[in-house]
C-alpha cells in the first residue's frame, strides 16, 4: 500500500477548506437616483389624432414632470458583469392642438434594462465594461379633448450594446459614462442611452453623485408614434458590497 507523506495530505486538506480567491467572489452596488426629467417629445395616439408636443426644454419640462426616478444595480465576480436599471418617469400637460382645440395628455414610462458581459481593465484604474442585453418598454398615454378620449399603451422589447466606463480622479474622486445604443426595428426604430456622473466616495461603501442623464426612443406600431426623450440632471446615492 502506497502511503502519502504527511505534507501532502496537510496541504489537500488547507486547500480545500481555504475559501475562494478573490477574483472569484462577488461584488455590487445599488444606486439611487432622483431626475429632474420629464418626457420631451412628440406623442400620436393613433392615425389621425392630434399630435400633442411636450416641451423639450429644461424649464418646460420640469414644469411637465410629475415623478422620475430609476434605481441602478450592477453585480460583479472576476471579469464576469451583469447590469441592470429600472427607470420610472411621467409627464402631463395641457395645451392646444390644431386647429386650437383644447387638449390635455399624460404621458408615463417604465423601462427595465438587463445586461451582461466583460470587464477590461484600461490603465491607471479605469475600467470598461462591454455589456450586451435588453431594455423592456411599457408606454403608457393618454390624450382628452371636447372630441375625443384616447389611452393608448405599447409594450416591447429592444436589444442593445452597452458600454460602462468608471475612471478613477483621485482617492474619493471618480467619473462613471454609460452609453447605449439599440432598437434597429426590433421593438423601436431606435433607443440611445447616455449618463455621465461625478461620484464622491463619502464611506467605505457610500457614494454620492451627480450628473446628468439622456434616454431616448422613437417607437411607431400600428399608428401610434412616439418620438421623445428623457433627459436632464441626476443625483444619486450609491452603497457597495
Amino acid at each position: 500500500m502506497i502511503r502519502r507523506p504527511a505534507t501532502a495530505l496537510l496541504a489537500a486538506t488547507l486547500a480545500l477548506a481555504a475559501p475562494p480567491a478573490l477574483a472569484q467572489d462577488w461584488s455590487g452596488q445599488v444606486t439611487v437616483y432622483g431626475w429632474g426629467a420629464g418626457v420631451g417629445g412628440d406623442f400620436t395616439p393613433f392615425t389621425g389624432a392630434p399630435t400633442l408636443s411636450f416641451d423639450k426644454s429644461l424649464s418646460d419640462v420640469l414644469e411637465d414632470l410629475d415623478a422620475a426616478v430609476f434605481i441602478t444595480g450592477l453585480a460583479r465576480r472576476g471579469d464576469l458583469v451583469f447590469f441592470g436599471d429600472l427607470t420610472y418617469t411621467a409627464s402631463s400637460r395641457a395645451g392646444l392642438v390644431p386647429p386650437g382645440i383644447p387638449a390635455a395628455g399624460e404621458v408615463s414610462l417604465r423601462a427595465l434594462t438587463l445586461a451582461g458581459g466583460k470587464r477590461l481593465q484600461a490603465g491607471g484604474g479605469t475600467t470598461v465594461d462591454v455589456l450586451g442585453g435588453l431594455r423592456a418598454w411599457k408606454i403608457d398615454g393618454e390624450v382628452t379633448s371636447p372630441v375625443l378620449s384616447v389611452a393608448p399603451s405599447a409594450s416591447f422589447v429592444d436589444p442593445i450594446l452597452a458600454l460602462r466606463v468608471n475612471t478613477p480622479l483621485s482617492d474619493r474622486w471618480s467619473v462613471l459614462s454609460y452609453v447605449d445604443v439599440g432598437g434597429l426595428g426590433v421593438g423601436s426604430d431606435f433607443t440611445w442611452q447616455i449618463a455621465v456622473t461625478a461620484n464622491y466616495q463619502a464611506r467605505d461603501n457610500l457614494f454620492l453623485s451627480a450628473g446628468w442623464r439622456h434616454l431616448a426612443v422613437d417607437y411607431s406600431d400600428g399608428g401610434t408614434v412616439f418620438d421623445g426623450a428623457l433627459s436632464g440632471p441626476i443625483l444619486g446615492l450609491t452603497y457597495t458590497f
